[in-house]
């Protein structure tokens, strides 16, 4: 059961990779190897059944595509041009084939065979895991690094728990546990080359939790059904284990192919795989995305007729003697002038961002925030305090755009004193689940934030203002996200708001 388990696992994630539209080459290299896996425990589980040399011929065909499959994968995820090099994917594809031809020989009954085929795959194995090692001495950046360190750690316990089929082998009532280890590594390792991006180790406990509290549901329901309806039936776990697992992971490969498939007879291009309990979300998603799209070429549209307007105005302006006359020209501009700045604020919005990252000290961007707020005209009754820590190391970042979402927020919260109050910085750095953070903390004693408009300050277009496009926060929001980061809100109406900045 484990055997057919890991079969079918394989060829779904390969074809789920497969189809497709934008994939990358480690993705394209991993979907061959899960291809070979597939073939290789599809052809060991039906010569078990049938004992056909057919099956057996597969099976051998399967195992010999693995290594240079691993290889080339190995490459392509590491993203090294030396080791592994090129030659030694040549070099173990030619070995694959020679193998092969000898399959094809008298040779094939060979007593030692199969130990030749252990051996050359696990020579792979290891040349594959010591270039792994080696790329995370080599690795510049952290976030890279430890992505490195969690395949290599999963690599290992899936080796020390495939240990447990020797003991099988040799007749000790022990359960063979090395296909259920490979199933979860490679659904692991489709997670990590998947989400490039993935976040911490505490966010793939997450995921690995929610996967495993659902294949205990799944288990818990094959079990009641069979006590309810097949009352002298006994399953082994292992095997019930196994199929819920396969339940489990096949949801989101089965729904992309399924979708695939819907597409040839759906052709409005809606997403029919979605839940009917997000339906209302994807219907957000989709206005959002075509706002995004429509946001630049309605701006351009607009701003052309705007800029004639201005200048007729200002023309006029200077033209007309009444006083009457000339104050409502005067209004023409200023609110001219209000359209085009919230006409910049959909072109902000819908423009796709692009970083300049450099090492940046946060301090110095607080400082240049502060003589931005001083130079535009800092009403009296509001005092600016710093709290700044010395010891901050620079943090890659883009300072431009770092400096726009201080500037905009610590303007909301001199908006928001309208009375009067204080406005406070400070910079210090934390632990954020465990991760070494860079906070900057921006305070007001405004008339903060009450417990509905907090669920939306985020979104697009949501405002209190009576003048203002509702997109700054947007923006602030997606700048952070794109330096991997974020932005957390706490207030309380009546006594002020803090925003708190952390990268």
């Amino acid at each position: 059961m484990e055997t057919f388990a890991l079969a079918a696992i394989s060829l779904t994630i390969s074809i789920s990779l497969f189809i497709k539209q934008k994939r990358s080459p480690a993705q394209l290299s991993f979907a061959f190897l899960c291809l070979a896996l597939f073939l290789q425990k599809t052809g060991t589980f039906f010569y078990g059944i049938f004992g056909a040399d057919f099956w057996k011929a597969i099976s051998y065909l399967g195992a010999l595509s693995i290594p240079p499959s691993l290889i080339a994968f190995c490459r392509s995820f590491l993203n090294r041009q030396k080791f592994p090099s090129r030659k030694i994917v040549i070099s173990t594809a030619s070995g694959s084939f020679l193998l092969t031809a000898i399959c094809l020989t008298p040779c094939y009954d060979w007593p030692y065979l199969n130990l030749v085929f252990y051996l050359y795959l696990g020579s792979a194995m290891v040349y594959c895991y010591t270039a792994l090692i080696d790329s995370i001495k080599m690795k510049g950046s952290d976030i890279e690094r430890e992505r490195l360190i969690y395949v290599a750690i999963a690599c290992a316990l899936a080796a020390a728990l495939s240990v447990f089929d020797i003991f099988h082998s040799y007749g000790y009532d022990i359960p063979s546990m090395s296909n259920i280890a490979i199933a979860v590594l490679i659904y692991f390792t489709l997670i990590i080359i998947t989400y490039s991006r993935l976040p911490e180790l505490h966010e793939i406990m997450v995921r690995a939790l929610i996967v495993f509290a659902l294949v205990l549901f799944v288990t818990i329901i094959f079990y009641l059904i069979t006590g309810l309806f097949g009352k002298n039936t006994v399953l082994p776990l292992n095997s019930v284990l196994m199929a819920s697992f396969i339940i489990v992971i096949f949801i989101d490969p089965a729904k992309l192919i399924l979708k695939k498939i819907a597409a040839r007879f759906f052709f409005e291009g809606r997403d029919v795989s979605v839940s009917l309990y997000a339906i209302d979300e994807e219907i957000e998603k989709e206005r959002s995305m075509l706002l995004e799209e429509m946001s630049t070429g309605l701006a351009h549209e607009i701003r052309n007729p705007l800029s004639s307007i201005k200048g007729a105005a200002q023309y006029l302006k200077s033209e007309v003697g009444s006083a009457q006359n000339h104050k409502l020209l005067g209004i023409i501009v200023e609110e001219t002038d209000r359209l085009n700045s919230v006409v910049s604020q959909f072109l902000n919005y819908a423009r796709p961002y692009s970083m300049n990252a450099e090492a940046q000290d946060i301090n110095r961007i607080v400082d240049k925030v502060i003589s931005l707020i001083k130079a535009a005209g800092l009403p009296e009754n509001i005092v600016i305090e710093k709290n700044p820590d010395p010891d901050l190391p620079d943090v890659k970042m883009d300072g431009e755009q770092m400096i726009q979402v201080v500037l905009n927020i610590a303007l909301n919260s001199v908006e928001a004193m309208s009375e009067g109050g204080i406005l406070s910085f400070a910079t210090a750095k934390i632990k954020d689940d465990g991760d070494k953070t860079l906070e900057i903390a921006i305070r007001d004693t405004g008339c903060g934030i009450s417990k509905d408009e907090l669920r939306n300050i985020f979104k697009p277009f949501f405002t209190t203002k009576k003048k203002g496009a509702g997109l700054g926060l947007s923006v602030c929001q997606r700048i952070i996200k794109n330096h991997g980061g974020r932005i957390d809100v706490e207030s309380t109406p009546g006594s002020g708001t803090v925003f708190f900045i952390r990268i």
